[in-house]
């Protein structure tokens, strides 16, 4: 019996920008970081496949926009796995890793009720003590938590 390889069926993307290696749990917290549904280009979104570094995996391809490195970078908190590439004429013309700012504003909420951030209307702001574990610090009340146990907006 012969051996048949089996391959997603994705259309290629012209010009844009590919994130791959997004944990299937944290795709659509990414999409919602990056404000990707009010994006007005084509979007191709695929969950749940095959990854031999991660078990499945999530990938996101956005054709003709290219994000500055801080808004890719937003995510690194939630995908610290995750690759961008950038592609031209169908060709990847840049690939690296996102990186894990040293100060993450907005993305995790507070999980003390006495802060400021959970009583006054302004965005939280968390320090990253490990990038490994994902532990962070709130800047105004010193409460900390991880990746595993962190509330996101």
């Amino acid at each position: 019996m012969a051996l048949q390889k089996k391959e997603l069926a994705v259309a290629a993307l012209r010009n844009g920008t590919v994130i791959d290696h997004i944990p299937s749990q944290m795709l659509f917290k990414c999409v919602n970081i990056l404000g990707l549904q009010r994006l007005g280009t084509q979007l191709t979104i695929g969950n749940n496949l095959e990854s031999g570094k991660l078990g499945t995996k999530g990938i996101i391809k956005v054709a003709d926009t290219f994000f500055p490195d801080a808004v890719l970078n937003r995510i690194a908190y939630l995908a610290p796995s995750a690759v961008i590439n950038i592609i031209n004429e169908y060709e990847v013309v840049e690939k690296r890793k996102v990186e894990l700012p040293a100060t993450v504003v907005g993305i995790v909420k507070c999980d003390n009720p006495k802060c400021i951030t959970n009583n006054e209307p302004m965005l939280t702001r968390m320090e990253v003590l490990d990038a490994e574990t994902g532990e962070v610090r709130c800047h105004y009340c010193n409460h900390t938590t991880n990746r595993l146990k962190a509330n996101l907006l």
